[in-house]
């Protein structure tokens, strides 16, 4: 730990924020077990309202534009030519099951073209309208920036299909140069990847045409600007060309990846010192020990693993932190942002894992091919932090997304409160919860499990009945799924009001009311309530108390 805070100290000038904060964990066919392919996408974006994007395919007029709003500010950028045809949408998933979820590296900030017109999200929602597979969406966005412009920062982007599963990243070539620089990997069937706001594309192999795809003049352009200088193209780099790692790159993302990758696979050990930021960057052994941008799993990958994986706090890892002093008395495994602070003209930073208090949403995409694609595209779909809430299926083949799952300017988004929106519903849960965490989340925890595994349960049941009746009435064949979606979302909404009231009756003033085996709360023989226990601190915190506090609340006889 010693070596970890000198280090932090002489590193402290490397801080740097992202303006984005995701996760995303990729899971190939033959890695899942099922042979199914999986995309997760936790959207942190401190406070922003999480609703799931909906649109409705079919036919276009000649003529017809395509206004571009910018997915984060909303701000409109400009217009495009519209295809004669586009595709129906849900959430991150598109009719074909197409998924498309993103994190955001920064990288050079000089490479963003702030005269082109498309920014990351409208180019990850035009290519779920216009592709019907994963090849397929990587051509539509590169070919966009190509024509129009790409004005965010990099992004790296996890990009699906029920067959093939890729990672793409890309960054501008500056103002008003048109293009980007870009370069999408395929992940091995077998193989898991991650990323989490830090480039993980090092160097790939430029002959490999079947399973690596980059932008023509990538290296050229990378020579031009100096930011690449070997003699040997093999020996390209697109991370350390366009975004070199430093502290906050390692310790903050990589290791993110790292614990994502643990979860699965027994050989991270190897990898810590470079995670968790102990090599400096600048050192020539940090690229011996820096980890792959994939890994094979010991095991196949099942559906509640990658739920459980998007809920990671470092658990159980070198870097877990819920008996530091910030975690509080109840061992909260949240820290507040901004994720570094100073103090006596120093700087210091609070961890940063995978699930988070700042998630607008997280998803959990579920390919099958093996299913018709209205049926085996899944968009597992939960508002605020996924630790704290459950997720609900939103079928591919749905045609309107649940109610809870909107967003209505005016009346249910991020400046006003609804009683119908997930979002807040679950935000008022979990923001009770966090400050007794130890001694509230395992109520929470209960129902959240308990939901999720009812529905996981019945799941078959209703594909098969939504594959019948496909079979006589096509019409049903989406009424079912989109029913059944919105009968789950509903559900979860009745039982997390439930939960809600039943926490502030039960944790009533920091006290504890006790319930019976059947989980009623007692009552004395008069019909009022039992009297309620009183738990105080843990004992961990009272030890602390002590030891820093000495005599000074000792009772004295």
């Amino acid at each position: 730990m010693k070596k970890l805070l000198t280090l932090l100290i002489l590193q402290s000038s490397l801080f740097i924020l992202q303006s984005q904060a995701c996760t995303n964990l990729i899971v190939g066919k033959e890695a899942a077990d099922g042979k199914a392919v999986y995309v997760t996408y936790s959207a942190d974006n401190y406070g922003t309202y999480g609703s799931m994007y909906f649109h409705r395919g079919g036919k276009h007029d000649k003529g017809e534009k395509r206004k571009i709003f910018d997915g984060d500010t909303n701000r409109p950028w400009g217009e495009i030519p519209q295809v004669e045809e586009t595709y129906h949408v849900i959430g991150q998933m598109n009719e074909f099951q197409v998924a498309v979820c993103e994190t955001t590296f920064g990288g050079r900030e000089e490479l963003c073209d702030t005269t082109g017109i498309l920014d990351y999200t409208s180019l990850m929602q035009i290519a779920l309208e216009r592709a019907k597979t994963a090849r397929e969406a990587i051509k539509v966005m590169t070919d966009l920036v190509a024509e129009y412009g790409y004005n965010s920062e990099g992004e790296s982007f996890s990009i699906c299909d029920k067959n093939e599963a890729w990672i793409m990243e890309m960054i501008g070539k500056g103002p008003g140069n048109r293009g980007a620089n870009w370069v999408a990997v395929r992940i091995p069937d077998d193989c898991i990847c991650a990323h989490a706001n830090q480039s993980r594309i090092t160097r790939f192999n430029l002959k490999d045409k079947k399973n690596v795809i980059y932008s023509k003049d990538i290296i050229k352009f990378a020579r031009e600007k100096g930011y690449f200088t070997g003699k040997k193209d093999a020996d390209f780099s697109f991370r350390d060309a366009f975004a070199p790692s430093d502290f906050s790159a390692t310790r903050y993302c990589e290791a993110r990846v790292w614990s994502l990758f643990n979860r699965f696979y027994s050989g991270m050990a190897e990898y810590t010192d470079y995670a968790f930021g102990l090599v400096p960057v600048t050192d020539p052994n940090a690229r011996h020990t820096e980890m792959p941008l994939y890994v094979k799993p010991d095991n196949p990958v099942q559906l509640t693993d990658v739920i459980a994986a998007m809920r990671d706090h470092y658990e159980g890892t070198p870097i877990d932190f819920r008996d530091q002093p910030g975690a509080g008395p109840y061992q909260m495994p949240y820290l507040p942002t901004p994720l570094s602070w100073e103090l006596d003209g120093k700087k210091y930073f609070n961890e940063r894992p995978v699930s988070t208090q700042q998630a607008s949403f997280c998803v959990v995409c579920q390919m099958r091919a093996k299913l018709p694609d209205a049926i085996g595209g899944i968009v597992w779909f939960t508002n605020d932090d996924p630790n704290m809430a459950p997720f609900t299926p939103v079928y591919c083949g749905s045609s309107e997304v649940p109610t809870c799952y909107r967003r209505v300017p005016g009346k249910q988004d991020e400046l006003h409160y609804s009683t119908k929106s997930a979002f807040w519903l679950q935000n008022t849960v979990a923001n009770c919860v966090y400050p007794y965490y130890s001694k509230m989340f395992p109520d929470l925890q209960q129902v959240r499990d308990s939901l999720e595994a009812a529905t996981i349960n019945e799941k078959k049941m209703i594909e098969d009945i939504a594959r019948g009746a496909k079979l006589s009435h096509p019409d049903k064949y989406t009424k079912i799924l989109t029913d059944y979606s919105k009968q789950q979302a509903d559900r979860m909404m009745k039982r997390w009001q439930q939960l809600f009231e039943f926490l502030q009756v039960k944790h009533i003033d920091m006290a504890v009311r006790p319930q019976d085996e059947k989980g009623r709360f007692k009552k004395n023989p008069y019909g009022f309530s039992a009297p309620v226990t009183r738990p105080g601190y843990p004992e961990a915190y009272r030890r602390r108390i002590v030891n820093e506090t000495g005599d000074r609340y000792l009772i004295k006889e």
